[in-house]
This record gives structure tokens, sequence and C-alpha cells, in this order.
């Protein structure tokens, strides 16, 4: 495994730098203080799911909004979200 050692002033060593992974909690933060305010621990799973997404399927990446959009109904087709009552016991 390589990995680059920031207390040593080091930042990237070949194609080993964690601007990927800055980037995306960076994305994901700004999505929960800025739309979604609150993540709830039964529903982490869903959060972490759009955004995956959305960092995988960004302009940066050349991903336009069309193909964006397709990419996201393909991933629904046969699927069906439904919550549990929870009073109903």
């Amino acid at each position: 495994m390589t990995a680059v050692n920031h207390r040593d002033g080091e930042y990237v060593r070949g194609d080993v730098h964690s601007n990927t992974v800055e980037s995306y909690f960076a994305t994901l933060k700004r999505g929960i203080v800025g739309t979604y305010h609150h993540v709830s621990e039964q529903h982490l799973g869903r959060y972490l799911a759009e955004f995956s997404f959305r960092h995988s399927n960004r302009a940066a990446l050349g991903v336009e909004d069309d193909v964006r959009a397709a990419n996201a109904l393909r991933g629904i087709v046969g699927k069906r979200l439904t919550y549990r009552d929870s009073s109903a016991g």
C-alpha cells in the first residue's frame, strides 16, 4: 500500500494523494449542512449512497445533466422505496 506522509510535508507521491477523498467529504458535508441539516443513523447508508452517486457522476468527470439523469433513472428500475409504519408494532 502506498501512502503519503503529511507530517513530513509530503502531500503527493506519484498518483497517490488525499485530494479525492477530501473532495468527497467536502461535498458530503456541504450536502448535510446545507440541505439535510441532520442525518439519522438509520438512513446513513442512503445518504452515503446518494453522495457517492453525485461524486461519481459529476461534471468534472465529464458527466453532464442528461447522462446523470439517465444514470439515476437506470438505478431505480425495478426498485420500490417503502417505509414500515413504526406505530404498527
